[in-house]
């Protein structure tokens, strides 16, 4: 069947990653500038990236010298398409050497705060801040002369050649990383570039986002229908929403209860989400049937595969049953199938880009891939916080739109030993505690999610009611993050976690010891499984 064409794309702004580590949060910062962005690597092919008509280019950091043998690097001819360019760390060194500018490895590095001297601050990037400014520098390299034409508009203490520009040919480049946080005036200095250097217009939102997308679902699903898997979480509830938005009763969402979810969380999805949204909902009650596969496992990766497989069979048990009965209705096919992939899910896997993209035999999260449906992916082009903003234009209860990410296999891997359903309402218990603690102290916006773990196979000595108890600990694992690929511990208030611990070794039965993980990603993961 053919795939019908995506809707058109907003004025784009091209991330050329270099393999720098903030390549995503470079992207992130342009959108908070409420302009569009995509990343794409640096192995692409010039023709390619000006065939996708961008309105600027920034080049981001890497890890490479740019005079080392294998560096990456680009045809001249990017800079020679009229196209705005703003060079960052490796991407500012790659400008100079290609342009004729000089870079050498001069023993001038600067890892860390740096103070940054502006020395022409009416110019295009700089205009408006002050003439010392802290920037985050990580390079071992310096760029000692810049290209001709160019004007030196920065310097450091150990770099003469921090930052220049071109207004004539729109070249633009900063040895620092204005990304960052850790760079005072770099959100700033990056606006600037897009506004004043590259003449764009701030008009991307997440209401163009909706709009756009529920065109472009229609547009492709025309009178047949789609399925999609609610899992409770952010992202499934986002994305059947605007599928919903856009085709009304020809959506029917599929949520399995496994009985692994957290207190409470089914009935909001029965509830709540169907209120909000008006959603066809189908729940089907698969708790015994997880539990009975579960029974007598430990390994954390086999219970992982156990949980997928059944939530396959169950899925798949759904779907049949969805599309016999419109068939038997002598209704349209079934032919669509809803998943909520972000866009760092897509960069991450190699993808590419699009909206509300389709394809054939799509592996989605495990799912068969010989299923016969067609995939719809409303929510590729955004990062998390951009789902949760379209998410609270739709109208979804706050509840779901800020709720914490969760893992698919639910608290299956957040119980370290066999999962049993005495074990689960333990945990359950417990971690709904931690959240109303949290809730209360208003700091469910401040931390990323807090993991609440039971350690099944691990008992602790206590007194309780002046006996000796013999009981299992829990872990609290309160993590702030912005994309989860990396992690801190979140350093909560200290009564806070008190009254955590206070109410959790009172009100849980068999629970007689409360501990904190403090421990980074890397080297630990978020979850303990």
């Amino acid at each position: 069947m053919p795939s019908a064409s995506p809707a058109a794309a907003p004025d784009t702004v091209l991330v050329v990653d270099f393999g720098a580590q903030y390549a995503q949060l470079i992207a992130r910062r342009v959108r908070e500038a409420r302009v569009y962005s995509e990343i794409v690597p640096s192995t692409m092919p010039v023709a390619e990236m000006l065939a996708k008509n961008p309105k600027a280019i920034i080049l981001s950091g890497g890890p490479s010298s740019v005079y080392a043998e294998e560096a990456p690097s680009l045809d001249r001819s990017l800079f020679e398409s009229g196209v705005p360019i703003f060079g960052m760390c490796y991407g500012f060194q790659l400008m100079a050497t290609t342009l004729g500018g000089t870079v050498d490895n001069t023993g001038a590095r600067e890892y860390g705060r740096t103070q940054l001297t502006v020395s022409k601050n009416s110019s295009t990037l700089f205009e408006g801040t002050p003439v010392e400014q802290t920037v985050w520098m990580s390079h071992g390299d310096a760029c000692s002369a810049a290209p001709e034409g160019f004007t030196v508009t920065a310097s450091t203490d150990l770099v003469p050649v921090a930052a220049f520009e071109n207004d004539e040919k729109r070249l633009y480049g900063v040895q620092h990383h204005p990304e960052v946080m850790h760079s005072t005036y770099g959100q700033q200095v990056l606006e600037h570039f897009l506004y004043r250097g590259a003449g764009i217009e701030p008009s991307w939102t997440t209401g163009n986002v909706i709009d756009e997308q529920v065109a472009a679902i229609r547009e492709l699903v025309g009178t047949k229908r789609a399925i999609c898997g609610l899992s409770g979480g952010v992202d499934s509830a986002v994305a059947a929403a605007l599928v919903q938005k856009a085709i009304g009763s020809q959506l029917t969402c599929v949520y399995v209860d496994h009985g692994l979810m957290r207190k409470g969380e089914t009935e909001q999805v029965e509830k709540d989400f169907v209120a909000a949204t008006g959603v066809q909902l189908r729940v089907v009650d698969a708790e015994e049937r997880f539990l009975k596969a579960l029974a007598g496992v430990s390994d954390p990766e086999e219970k992982r595969k156990i949980i997928g497989r059944e939530f396959i069979r169950v899925f798949e048990q759904a779907q049949a049953e969805i599309i016999a009965e419109a068939g038997s209705e002598g209704g349209e096919p079934v032919e669509f199938l809803v998943q909520g992939t972000l866009y760092p899910d897509v960069v991450e896997s190699g993808g590419g880009t699009g909206t509300a993209n389709i394809k054939s035999h799509h592996n989605v999260g495990g799912l068969p891939e010989d299923l016969e449906f067609k995939l719809i992916e409303p929510l590729r082009k955004l990062f998390k916080d951009e789902v949760r903003m379209v998410g609270q234009e739709l109208g979804l209860p706050e509840e779901i739109v800020q709720r914490q990410p969760f893992p698919g296999p639910g608290l299956g891997i957040r119980i370290v030993g066999e999962v049993t359903k005495e074990r689960l309402d333990l945990l359950r218990e417990a971690d709904a505690i931690a959240r109303e603690e949290l809730t209360a102290a208003g700091l469910d916006r401040e931390i990323w999610q807090c993991p609440v773990v039971l350690l099944a196979d691990v008992r602790s000595v206590g007194v309780q009611g002046d006996g000796r108890t013999y009981g299992h600990p829990i872990v609290l694992r309160p993590v702030s993050s912005e994309d989860a690929m990396t992690a801190d511990w979140s350093r909560l208030p200290y009564d806070v976690l008190g009254r955590i611990s206070t109410r959790i070794t009172n009100e849980v039965d068999e629970v007689n010891r409360v501990v904190l993980d403090i421990t980074s990603k890397p080297p630990g993961t978020i979850e303990w499984e």
